[in-house]
């Protein structure tokens, strides 16, 4: 009996060990971090690995996941990587042209002149900006979040849609399966389908032994998007949800940052809302795709729209990109900050060059491991010159990048291991001063609301919390 049980253990973590070292698609760190855990605790890694250890989207039935790109081209839409004569007839400086031209790499997005846009001032002002841009619509409104909650701007929202959809306007709604599951089970939702707003949910849980057998119960739709009559989205950080966010009450208020964008973008936008419906239970068909009007003397800008379907690992690379073209200040503000070596090696290489980079983090984290993974590179990032400055009246869920007073990367994308190879994400990149300086103005204000970490502060960490941080750190990537 003994020598059955030590066989079959050894065919256990060998079967899972050679299936890890036979993917081609998996990172070096990720791969070590897998047989480490499986060597250190095998019985329980091998079900977390089953579990959670490769991206793997369930497929709607009779339908083929696609990405993106796929999506536009199957419904005619064209699509292609911007050229260097595109960028410069966005307006885009050569400085950053490379990081413009990767980004519209990702879905084949072009970068388009012509785009305004007016930074809310606070949570507030954008909920009451949205509703009166609903209440004002004529044609059609779409909107997808990730949490939707039925709480006080949930339910104003919610009105608004039924309000419009009752005056003959066509509304879609879209909420993810586990970011919103309250929502999908409360008299709201009921009150939306009965006033004629159409519903969907992404990457449902209502069968999770189905979704754990067949996909990964954890890859879920990130994005926040709201488009208005084709001609209106908001771009950034904000869920439909007070800034109380009672799910965590205790590290409310919850900080967001939001854009209220005009220009083509809003089309590509669009595009990546309709391919989510399309691929969702939705049973309504997915909005038709027009060219958003040209705003006259307007920046340059492309969305982005990221996830486990389109090409891996854009989004560090993107990051790099960015940090690559800079030359005088990077400040970067996110609630989760768990990086990979690309992200990291270009955060340092940055700030080793001579570029002033700053990091804003929350000084409370709602995840504690997220926090720890954080503190983890602390010593790394102080010593080659990046500054961290820990955000403290509340949790900093803002997710912003400001280059050189000039470019802004801007949504819903957090630099962590869980937006850069499981959520689907949205985000903006866009070259204007006088946006990017309103952005910029915004960190400030959320630097001096923050106190700064140093290096003497790092040193001074008890010997067994560090032990801790870099424990975690060295897990970060099956986390």
């Amino acid at each position: 009996m003994t020598w059955l049980l030590l066989t079959l253990h050894v065919l256990l973590i060998a079967g899972f060990g050679l299936r890890i070292l036979l993917r081609s698609d998996m990172r070096p760190d990720v791969r070590l971090a897998w047989l480490m855990v499986i060597v250190l605790l095998p019985y329980v890694s091998c079900l977390l690995y089953f579990l959670f250890g490769e991206v793997a989207l369930g497929r709607v039935p009779g339908k083929k996941r696609l990405n993106v790109g796929e999506f536009c081209k199957a419904q005619g839409s064209s699509v292609a990587a911007a050229t260097p004569a595109a960028c410069s007839g966005a307006g885009i400086p050569a400085q950053w042209q490379p990081a413009f031209r990767y980004a519209s790499s990702i879905n084949g997005f072009q970068v388009l002149p012509g785009h305004r846009a007016r930074l809310m001032s606070d949570g507030a002002e954008a909920r009451a900006q949205m509703l009166a841009d609903m209440e004002a619509a004529s044609r059609e409104i779409n909107v997808l979040y990730y949490i939707w909650l039925d709480d006080q701007t949930g339910t104003e929202l919610a009105q608004a849609l039924i309000r419009a959809a009752r005056r003959g306007v066509t509304c879609r709604a879209m909420v993810d399966g586990l970011g919103s599951h309250a929502l999908i089970q409360s008299g709201l939702w009921q009150q939306m389908k009965q006033g004629g707003v159409h519903l969907a949910v992404a990457l449902p849980i209502s069968h999770p032994l189905k979704v754990m057998l067949t996909s990964r119960i954890d890859l879920r739709n990130h994005r926040k998007i709201t488009l208005i009559d084709g001609q209106i989205t908001y771009c950034g950080s904000q869920n439909c949800a007070d800034e109380a966010f009672r799910l965590k009450p205790r590290f409310a208020p919850w900080v967001d940052i939001m854009l209220r964008m005009q220009g083509p973008l809003v089309a590509q936008m669009q595009q990546a809302f309709a391919s989510d419906w399309a691929q969702s239970d939705a049973g309504v068909a997915p909005p038709s795709i027009a060219a958003a009007t040209a705003q006259a003397g307007g920046f340059g800008a492309v969305g982005i729209a990221e996830g486990p379907t389109e090409r891996p690992r854009s989004t560090p690379q993107l990051v790099a990109s960015l940090l690559a073209c800079a030359r005088q200040e990077v400040v970067i503000s996110t609630p989760y900050f768990v990086p990979d070596t690309t992200v990291l090696d270009a955060l340092c290489t940055a700030a080793w060059r001579g570029v002033q980079v700053t990091l804003i983090l929350p000084a409370r984290n709602d995840s504690w491991i997220v926090g720890a993974v954080s503190r983890s590179h602390y010593w790394r990032l102080l010593t080659a010159g990046v500054h961290i400055h820990e955000f403290r009246p509340g949790l900093l869920h803002a997710k912003t990048l400001c280059l050189d007073g000039a470019v802004s990367l801007i949504g819903s994308t957090n630099l962590d291991l869980r937006s850069f190879d499981l959520n689907f994400e949205n985000n903006v990149l866009l070259h204007d001063e006088a946006t990017t300086q309103a952005i910029r103005q915004r960190q400030q204000s959320y630097i001096r609301e923050s106190h700064a970490v140093t290096l003497e502060q790092v040193r001074a960490t008890p010997w067994w919390k560090r032990i801790w941080d870099n424990l975690l750190g060295a897990l970060s990537p099956v986390l």
